[in-house]
């Protein structure tokens, strides 16, 4: 992936950006050791990798204010990071950057019951949104796999999902508020607490924006009461596009699973050898999870089961403990890990019709055959959010670069076929060369005056969602004009 070049000029004014930055921040807050700015070379797309010129930990609203107006001032460009789990590129540095990481301001602000809502900083990791209000009753529903270390912050940026966001909507469907720092350091407060704000839908347009508009220091989510109870179905099947067909069917039952989850063999066996949850050795494995009440479970799961065997399962595994539960949902949770162990990969993250999924599985291993480079399919079946892992060898010249024509390929065919080029991982640095397939040269253009309103210099998160000539071309005019 092609960066642009860093400016030399921003890079000659490094000690006194740093002496300024140290002016606002505490020294432990400023990292600019060039040894220690390597931490920050790259988030979990580890393939491409630049050390930024300076990081910076603020704890709160008002220090990151700061910095975003030392940098406007000294035309420094400005990467926000949350906790670095991104797959596309998303917190990819500059060596002429600053990073500006969100992890030191992980506070609970608030706590509203009555309003089902709570306010945090967005360097708190998304489970522990959970756990700061589990104990009353009250879960978070957007639960991406990465939930044990990823940041609300991000979660925000690229409008996560998860395994259980079939029935509970992503990240926008649960935000109702941001504080949210402008570039020149100005401080707005979006949305409140409450859903649907007047005027325009500002919060939309933030929720998946990629640290292209702001640097989000502060959210108000949306809680929920914790079901009554909840249950998973484990169904095998000896063909993908068998599986593909039931997750079709099920949904064309109107019956609404929390979840849906794919894995094929791939994936079953690694995970098996990483994980030892008890999977049956078959070419694709659905889980299907639903919540309510005994009746209601009991009610949902035999419909769901009633479909599957229309479909001959080799294997239909209902739950019935806590214990079985924990088992069934262990190894899909521990694929993207089981997978690394096997091989490098590439995760991608396009989105399709549910309709589509027996066709596109098709197509995913017959051009598996064309780049002769094998993939483990591990998704949310239930909303069409497809996760291919391309395996690849690092060491071997040439492999990441064929792995990522074939990646580019999988993407254009979701486009093809009705769907999306991403659901949940963001464009970043990954699909930004591949924006053009999906919308026209006007619809660009529209993005980009969005971005010209709130980032006027483009100083924020650059190289990034947009085709890099297409961002360099716009970012050159602006700084022209200053």
């Amino acid at each position: 992936m092609e960066m642009p070049k860093p400016d030399t000029e921003v890079i000659a004014r490094k000690a006194r950006v740093v002496a300024r930055l140290l002016s606002v921040l505490p020294d432990d807050a400023v990292i600019h050791d060039e040894r220690e700015t390597r931490a920050y070379e790259c988030d979990a797309l580890t393939a491409y990798r630049c050390p930024p010129m300076v990081a910076v930990l603020p704890s709160n609203t008002q220090e990151v204010s700061d910095v975003l107006r030392i940098c406007h001032s000294e035309g420094v460009p400005v990467v926000p990071r949350g906790s670095g789990t991104s797959l596309a590129g998303g917190a990819l540095p500059t060596a002429d950057c600053v990073i500006l990481g969100v992890a030191r301001m992980n506070d609970v602000i608030e706590t509203d019951y009555d309003n089902r809502l709570i306010r945090v900083q967005t360097g708190r990791t998304n489970l522990s949104v959970t756990g700061a209000v589990e104990a009353d009753g009250f879960f978070y529903a957007p639960d991406p796999s990465s939930q044990l270390a990823c940041a609300i912050a991000g979660n925000i940026a690229m409008n996560s999902g998860g395994a259980h966001c079939l029935k509970y909507g992503v990240t926008t469907n649960n935000l109702l508020g941001v504080t949210m720092v402008m570039m020149d350091g100005e401080v707005v407060e979006i949305g409140g607490g409450y859903m649907d704000a007047g005027g325009l839908d500002l919060l939309g347009l933030i929720c998946g924006s990629e640290g292209q508009l702001g640097v989000v220091t502060e959210a108000t989510l949306r809680i929920l009461p914790t079901p009554e109870g909840a249950r998973p179905v484990l169904m095998g099947f000896d063909d993908n596009e068998v599986a593909g067909a039931c997750v079709s069917d099920i949904i064309k039952a109107g019956v609404l699973p929390v979840a849906i989850e794919f894995m094929d063999r791939p994936c079953i066996e690694a995970t098996e050898a990483f994980a030892k949850a008890g999977y049956p050795m078959c070419e694709a494995l659905l889980i299907v999870e639903v919540e309510g009440s005994d009746a209601e479970i009991d009610h949902q799961l035999a419909l769901i089961m009633e479909i599957a065997r229309r479909h001959n399962p080799v294997e239909l595994r209902e739950s019935r403990s806590a214990e079985e539960s924990a088992k069934i949902w262990l190894g899909r949770k521990s694929a993207f890990g089981a997978m690394g162990q096997i091989n490098d990969y590439m995760c991608l993250d396009g989105t399709i019709p549910v309709s589509a999924l027996p066709m596109v599985l098709r197509r995913i291993g017959e051009m598996s055959q064309e780049f002769g480079l094998k993939v483990g399919n591990v998704f949310h079946a239930g909303d069409g959010n497809m996760h291919p892992l391309i395996l690849f060898d690092a060491n071997k010249p040439g492999d990441l670069e064929l792995c990522e024509t074939f990646g580019a390929e999988i993407l254009k065919l979701c486009v093809e076929v009705g769907g999306c080029l991403t659901g949940e991982h963001g464009v970043g640095i990954e699909k930004r060369d591949l924006m053009h397939v999906q919308y026209a040269a006007e619809d660009l253009e529209a993005q980009m005056a969005v971005k010209d309103v709130f980032d006027p210099a483009w100083l924020l998160n650059p190289a990034k969602v947009f085709p890099l000539d297409a961002s360099a071309g716009r970012r050159a005019v602006k700084l022209a004009a200053q």
